[in-house]
């Protein structure tokens, strides 16, 4: 790592905080004019800010208790894929209403027969006219029931390979013949659905750049994440961080037990391990390089680790944590708490989540398989970092003795 953090003179530093002095409860539409929802994009919406100037921003912003507007999957996914590859009528009249949160969005890519292997969608979308109409499914539509809009891939040519005749589409989820099922985890939470289109009649205005290269904009947008070293919650950047529960611990008297001790540990060590991962690969962004193996090792450790909070979250709790509401509660000690301690996360993109804690640990086991599954992101360490053999193409009904001599 080479590169020092922002002192507090720095002239961007105090730029910020004169302004945030001047609006202390800006609007997001006001922080949209100012740039500093996506301050890494280009005007009219963005500083062309650097990473360290992200930094920076993140800082003064939570020094300020200034929140951004909540639609990660519109502002961190859509936003760049439409802002790369649309026209500039889309840009317009797409991009001020999703980056302000007025208009939140979902993600319409898994399809259920479909696994791991995204590019094996079945989804058709067919041209007739101004139109295509649509016809198929996809499921973990997260967020769907409370969304506008949907980025949505489907096949528009069948008969080109799996990874072409592909098509990127912006979606609106009030058409006629759209519908959802709702998806209740075992949280409780409906945060999922299953979305199936029934002759949707979708206007040919809606698709994102060229026919039959929404793969190509599909891996932009699975692509596309704000720098930040503020996201150290360990579900998917959100809820309490290893550091959270540690403290909790700490203030209750800290673990006699000694495997407990050990455990609590290796979990400040993991943290650390994560934190400085991301502090070498913006390092590597600031000295001009293409971050390296840190950059795709860091998806598999994060998960795991976000497993790992929470299951020391439930140990430390006791026979307690079996229970609904339970979990470390701040002062008071780790056998007399009840409820959640209160943290970072987003109660309206889930809703009916009020006890993080027992909500976190049932959540956990999602966390290595949503965005890519543990399994496949080894594949593409191995193959992309350590230069391995591609994994054989093995056939459905194939024999075990088959599948040895590929």
């Amino acid at each position: 790592m080479d590169f020092d953090f922002p002192p507090e003179d720095d002239p961007r530093r105090l730029e910020i905080r004169e302004w945030l002095a001047d609006n202390p409860t800006p609007s997001a539409q006001d922080l949209l004019e100012r740039g500093l929802i996506v301050p890494h994009w280009p005007a009219p919406y963005g500083l062309i800010a650097d990473p360290m100037h992200q930094i920076v921003i993140d800082e003064e912003l939570a020094r300020a208790n200034v929140r951004r507007p909540s639609n990660p999957i519109g502002i961190g996914w859509a936003g760049p894929t439409i802002l790369q590859a649309g026209t500039d009528e889309q840009k317009a009249r797409f991009l001020p209403g999703l980056l302000t949160g007025r208009d939140i969005y979902c993600q319409m890519f898994s399809e259920p027969d479909a696994g791991s292997d995204l590019a094996a969608l079945s989804t058709r979308a067919e041209r007739d006219g101004d139109e295509y109409v649509l016809n198929g499914s996809k499921i973990w539509t997260s967020g769907g029931h409370y969304s506008k809009y949907g980025i949505l891939i489907a096949r528009t040519n069948p008969d080109a390979p799996k990874h072409e005749g592909i098509s990127y589409f912006v979606c609106p989820t009030d058409l006629p013949g759209l519908t959802m099922t709702p998806i209740v985890d075992m949280t409780t939470a409906h945060s999922f659905n299953q979305t199936f289109f029934d002759d949707v009649r979708l206007p040919a205005k809606y698709l994102i750049g060229e026919e039959n290269d929404g793969w190509r904009l599909a891996k932009v947008t699975l692509a596309n994440e704000r720098v930040s070293l503020s996201s150290a919650g360990s579900l998917w950047g959100a809820g309490p961080s290893a550091e959270k529960l540690i403290d909790l611990v700490r203030e209750s008297g800290g673990l006699e037990d000694p495997v407990m001790r050990d455990r609590a540990a290796k979990l400040h060590i993991e943290a650390e391990v994560l934190r400085l991962n991301r502090v070498r690969t913006l390092s590597a962004r600031l000295n001009g390089k293409t971050p390296g193996p840190e950059a795709s090792i860091q998806k598999i450790m994060a998960d795991e680790h976000g497993q790992h909070v929470m299951e020391l979250a439930r140990d430390v709790t006791g026979a307690e944590g079996l229970l609904d509401g339970a979990g470390p509660a701040g002062d008071l000690p780790l056998s007399m708490k009840g409820g959640a301690t209160e943290v970072n996360f987003d109660q309206e993109l889930m809703p009916g989540v009020d006890r993080i804690w027992h909500y976190g640990f049932l959540f956990a086991p999602a966390l290595t398989l949503g965005g890519g599954t543990f399994a496949v992101q080894r594949n593409i360490v191995a193959e992309m970092v350590l230069g391995l053999p591609r994994e054989p193409n093995i056939e459905k009904g194939m024999t075990w003795k088959e599948t040895q001599r590929l």
